[in-house]
């Protein structure tokens, strides 16, 4: 065997003198440095930007339900005192309490009760083939373009008239239990970005078309389902325009948003009371998007990969 001689070992020693010098930056590299610098701070000030124009509205509504009634439409942005108790004056208004229930029933039950019907026709549209299927697809796509206020009058017809539901919610959440136009379009969407080779094999080992759609295509379609789930339920606790048509002679069947209008006027000149309660009504909406965010914004992006 060869022996490896001192001269073809690959190290510095002490007396070999220090490290080469490396060479200078050329005017190019720095011109180009200095350009992805300021294209990075471009990029991140717009961003920074936007995101105070969208955030700084709800931190002064924050500060503003924190003030003592003297300070608030005054030139402070910040609390002089923390009035935490303006929140403990707000539940203790008659009615509030009331309000949060009946949200809650509204956009609970209507949500799920439109995810549970929206499903089954999503699937059918997306993966059976029949006839007429394209023709019940226009048609969903066409519900979707209709108002609401086009059949406002006959429905409160049907529901005030003849079942005698007036000043309740139920004509707002019964409904729900057939469908949404927009939740199945969107859902057909999402259904047709699985490939048809897992139902095909579910159905090889011996699966009906439910038990596909229950122990294959939903555990897959968790994205869909939760945007679906997200929009439904802001759609419900946002919504001002069905609870003044059917509640509004009830007040112990009035939702957060009806009901805020009616704080407001109660309370025009204390902003900091109405502020509190402003607060109160968006907190909820904020922190179930702030946990579900991921899925949500997974299951639109995924809404489009496949039409």
């Amino acid at each position: 065997m060869t022996q490896t001689t001192e001269a073809q070992v690959p190290f510095r020693t002490a007396e070999s003198g220090p490290e080469s010098p490396k060479p200078p930056v050329s005017a190019a590299e720095r011109t180009a440095r200095r350009k992805a610098l300021l294209e990075w701070i471009a990029v991140h000030a717009l961003g920074v930007a936007a995101a105070l124009f969208f955030v700084l509205p709800f931190v002064f509504v924050v500060l503003t339900s924190l003030m003592s009634d003297d300070q608030t439409l005054t030139r402070d942005l910040v609390p002089d005192t923390w009035e935490w108790g303006n929140y403990t004056k707000v539940f203790d208004t008659p009615g509030f309490l009331t309000w949060w229930r009946n949200t809650l029933l509204y956009a609970g039950a209507g949500t799920a009760l439109t995810v549970a019907s929206s499903i089954p026709v999503a699937y059918a549209l997306a993966k059976f083939r029949f006839r007429g299927r394209n023709l019940s697809l226009m048609l969903v796509i066409s519900m979707m373009m209709l108002p609401p206020q086009v059949i406002i009058i006959p429905m409160y017809l049907f529901w005030a008239k003849q079942l005698d539901l007036s000043g309740t919610l139920w004509p707002l959440i019964i409904p729900m239990a057939f469908g949404d136009a927009f939740s199945i379009f969107l859902l057909r969407q999402f259904l047709m970005t699985i490939p048809n080779e897992y139902l095909d094999a579910a159905r090889v080992d011996g699966c009906g078309d439910l038990k596909t759609l229950l122990k294959v295509v939903l555990p897959m379609a968790k994205p869909g389902i939760a945007a679906v789930a997200l929009f439904q339920f802001f759609y419900a606790w946002n919504d001002y325009f069905g609870p003044q048509i059917y509640a509004s002679e009830n007040p112990g069947a009035w939702t957060l948003s009806y009901g805020l209008e009616s704080f407001k006027g109660a309370h025009h000149t204390d902003w900091n009371l109405t502020m509190a309660a402003t607060v109160l009504v968006m907190a909820p909406v904020i922190l179930v998007f702030f946990f579900a965010q991921k899925a949500f914004v997974e299951g639109v992006t995924l809404t489009g990969v496949k039409g």
